[in-house]
């Protein structure tokens, strides 16, 4: 039985009919609009990256995740199983996405509003970054598993292939800006680059940065040097 191929992303059908429009009436295209690629701003929940070792721990010997739903990013997945976060002041959030697949370190993502809550004290960190960072202990249907480090908040941050970092004239490790509108417009400043040919053009903030900004499917973004 033949796999139907996902639909495009809305932002990939918009930036198509836009640049054809613009084609249709011999106009020069806006630059933000002008890039091979679409700019997707996604807001990153709360979540939490996993080893194999942790997913065996929590979920039994053996266990491998599954997919409930697949990520703008190739291959990278929200994964139908969701774990317990405890805090240090024995407060819990429950259903802690895990997303997949596993990786070489165990890191949980958090809001400064949710590090607050629970009564962590949490560095602002690239992803990865986590030497000297909170533990935190996680539960599921299996057991316990205790991280020494890695409670952190994520630096927001750009998904950039070759030719999107070439676009803007920017390299791996260099800061951005994101110009947001709206009526809550703002503009977030030192937005790190990540550049991989295997990425998507693509933004993550996080739900603080998000809500400041009512971030919505329809509100304007711009990508700047």
């Amino acid at each position: 039985m033949a796999v139907a191929a996902p639909a495009p992303h809305r932002a990939v059908v918009e930036h198509l009919v836009r640049q054809a429009v613009y084609a249709r009436m011999g106009k020069p295209l806006p630059r933000h609009a002008s890039g091979a690629n679409p700019l997707v701003v996604n807001i990153s929940a709360r979540h939490c990256h996993l080893t194999q070792e942790a997913v065996e721990a929590l979920f039994g010997k053996g266990y491998q995740l599954g997919v409930h739903k697949w990520l703008y990013q190739e291959g990278q997945f929200a994964a139908k199983e969701t774990v317990t976060l405890i805090g240090p002041r024995s407060r819990v959030i429950s259903n802690l996405r895990i997303l997949g697949p596993c990786r070489t370190l165990n890191q949980v993502e958090l809001s400064y509003t949710d590090a607050i809550a629970l009564g962590f004290d949490i560095p602002l960190r690239a992803s990865g970054d986590i030497k000297g960072t909170p533990g935190a202990m996680l539960m599921g249907p299996a057991g316990f598993f205790e991280m020494p480090d890695g409670v952190i908040r994520a630096l927001r941050h750009a998904h950039l292939s070759p030719a999107d970092a070439e676009f803007y004239g920017v390299r791996h490790g260099d800061s951005m800006r994101l110009k947001i509108g709206g009526d809550c417009g703002l503009t977030l400043e030192k937005m790190l680059c990540r550049v991989d040919k295997s990425f998507k053009l693509e933004v993550h903030i996080d739900t603080d940065e998000g809500n400041a900004c009512n971030l919505q499917p329809d509100t304007p973004v711009e990508l700047l040097k």
